[in-house]
């Protein structure tokens, strides 16, 4: 058998490296780790960009060229254009025709002239009434001509953008295929409509009418948008004239729309639009402060544009519910601002799409959170931080190279248990399962031939890191330093004390809780009220589920207690406290005192009435009291556990 090679062509290599995303992570790691939640750090990193070797732009960049666009459309010129271009011909044509009556003496060319001076002041009006006018100069004729040329071209090519070209040279035989046209396109929408329409019939209608349609559309919903796009546009260049433009052009296009034998199929095609694209900004009306007038067709298409640039701004922005990179129209990106912008704009969406297929990010009705692994990353990087900080290097940061809540091995080996997570013991587990087999053959290993390496026994601690989560620490900007505070600690715990069981705590008028996945996405509770009462409740309760475990009980606060828990369950609030919160918080304090669990806590504000507080506290229970700022609140927190871990 032979065999050949070849470029893999099903779809993505499956031997590439995985897309680069560790840059883009850090980034948004360095936003959470400054107190911004997940959601605003990947809308930043998105709108900041991803400069390095191919400088890409970001959604900032692209949204700023979509307002230069915008500004530029609206400078472009005025909107009247059109009626402004058929008052010239028209004046053109009577002068014409007046220059050729004034040398005839005759009754009939005084009638003539008469007739002239009484047409109506609007230009459709006049249009109309010179309609059935039998002109006497040829010239005169010909600039009436050239004039509803003029109008069919434009009425018909701001609802079709390639009826300008297939107009250019009117003939009844063209006007007569524009006809087909609209009977054949309403028929399909109403078959349509009835579910009775297939793809074969819109690929015969293209096959058949192709060239009118530049936009090239696919497939009759993307017809249908263009054209609903375009109507919309109309409309809207309608509401943005005068009331005295806007009813003498209405005037125009109803008159040249039934000169052409196209006002029913017209009325009909946009009575099917508006039913299917109601969404769409039907009478809104743009201003223009532009000097060139623009013809009709000119306006509609800038209008039509504005409206996907309004469109564009919008979904670049990102600012609204559930909002994604895949929101954003490429294709409209590309009639904006080119080839380059979608570039641009891929590189971004594969960073979003990237960060979710490898694990680090995830959408749960709507909202952006980081997944453990990524959470378990960011930990560890303001754990370097911190250790980075300490005076001295890498105080206390020592590898812990066993598993579970094992120490130094001791040589010796017991079989495996279910839950054990101490190293198995290779060669001896290899041995049994030769014993077994009576040394001949194969060896097949069974669960009873696993053994594990005995180790000494380490102590473990019952961790508790209180958390203030008030609006307070907001305000004074100590907030950020929390929130990495307790990512550090809960990464050293995880990699250096895996025996230990760490629970950290958030409190401000209630406390609760604080899983590990849910760090990166904390933010500030924007309530009233100090509740270390509640905190310490729960804090009691993780202790007392590990009554072997040492007690380390953490407390960062920037404010002494304003609130205390009721017997029903309610949080009370006072400020300044009542006696009821400070003595049932110092109550809660003693239990602790009891359990034999030391509470050090770290002052964020250097506030006298806080001071007196933690003094009662250290008097009390013996705890220390540190009095630090944000900047130093990790090295502090950090620095104090590794103490404490060592003298256990």
């Amino acid at each position: 058998m032979s065999y050949r090679y070849g470029e893999y062509r099903d779809g993505p290599d499956p031997l590439a490296p995985p897309y680069d995303v560790r840059s883009a992570l850090d980034r948004m790691g360095d936003a959470v780790l400054s107190g911004s939640n997940p959601a605003h750090a990947l809308r930043d990193l998105l709108r900041e960009g991803l400069p390095g070797a191919e400088n890409r732009r970001g959604l900032e960049d692209l949204l700023r060229e979509v307002r230069r666009r915008r500004r530029e459309l609206r400078e472009r010129g005025r909107l009247d254009g059109t009626l402004e271009r058929a008052r010239t011909l028209l004046d053109k044509a009577i002068g014409q025709e007046r220059a050729e009556l004034f040398p005839d003496p005759s009754d009939d060319a005084r009638l003539r002239e008469a007739e002239l001076a009484a047409l109506p002041d609007d230009t459709a009006s006049a249009i109309r009434e010179l309609g059935e006018y039998r002109w006497r100069s040829a010239a005169a004729q010909r600039t009436f001509e050239e004039l509803r040329d003029l109008l069919r071209r434009e009425v018909l090519d701001s609802q079709f953008r390639g009826m300008r070209q297939a107009l250019e040279n009117p003939d009844p035989a063209a006007m007569e295929r524009v006809r087909e046209m609209m009977t054949d396109l309403n028929d399909m929408l109403d078959r349509d409509a009835r579910g009775e329409h297939t793809q074969a019939d819109f690929e015969r209608f293209m096959e058949k009418y192709g060239d009118m349609f530049p936009e090239a559309p696919r497939n009759l919903e993307e017809l249908v948008d263009t054209l609903a796009r375009r109507a919309a546009a109309t409309q809207r260049l309608l509401a943005s004239l005068t009331p005295a433009q806007r009813e003498e052009l209405d005037a125009l296009i109803g008159q040249t729309l039934q000169q052409a034998g196209l006002d029913e199929q017209m009325r009909r095609l946009g009575e099917s639009l508006y039913a299917r694209r109601p969404d769409l900004s039907w009478n809104t009306p743009e201003r223009f402060g532009g000097e060139e007038p623009m013809g009709m067709s000119d306006a509609v298409g800038a209008l039509d544009e504005l409206a996907d640039l309004t469109q564009l701004e919008s979904a670049l922005r990102q600012d609204y519910p559930g909002a994604r990179m895949d929101d954003i129209d490429e294709d409209a990106i590309r009639r904006a601002l080119g080839r380059s912008a979608v570039d641009d704009l891929e590189a971004l969406k594969r960073v979003e799409r990237e960060l979710e297929a490898q694990g680090y990010l995830r959408r749960q009705r709507g909202k952006v959170e980081l997944t453990p692994k990524a959470v378990r990353r960011l930990g560890e990087t303001a754990l370097r931080r911190v250790f980075t900080s300490l005076e001295g290097g890498r105080r206390g940061d020592h590898d812990q190279v066993d598993a579970g809540s094992a120490g130094e091995l001791t040589g010796s080996s017991r079989p495996w248990r279910f839950g054990d997570e101490q190293p198995i013991d290779v060669v001896r587990t290899v041995v049994n399962g030769v014993r077994r087999g009576g040394g001949t053959g194969s060896v097949t290993l069974t669960v009873d031939d696993f053994e594990v390496a005995e180790t000494e026994r380490r102590t473990a601690a019952a961790v508790c890191l209180l958390v203030d989560l008030s609006y307070s620490m907001a305000l004074r900007g100590t907030w950020a330093a929390a929130k990495q505070t307790a990512m550090a600690l809960q990464a050293l715990v995880a990699s250096k004390f895996p025996q230990d069981s760490v629970q950290i705590i958030g409190f401000s008028n209630y406390a609760r809780v604080l899983q590990p996945d849910e760090l990166a996405g904390l933010e500030w509770d924007m309530v009233q009220g100090t509740n270390l009462h509640h905190a310490l409740l729960i804090a009691g309760r993780h202790l007392d589920r590990h009554p072997d475990f040492e007690p380390v009980v953490l407390v960062v606060t920037d404010g002494e207690p304003t609130a205390h828990l009721r017997r029903d369950g309610s949080a009370a609030f006072e400020w300044p406290p009542t006696s009821e919160t400070l003595e049932l918080t110092l109550a809660e304090v003693d239990k602790m005192t009891r359990r034999r669990a030391t509470l050090n806590v770290f002052m964020l504000a250097d506030d006298e009435r806080l001071r007196d507080f933690v003094d009662e506290v250290g008097r009390r229970n013996g705890g220390r009291v540190f009095s630090t700022g944000a900047d130093h609140l990790g090295e502090y927190v950090v620095s104090d556990f590794l103490r404490t871990r060592r003298s256990r």
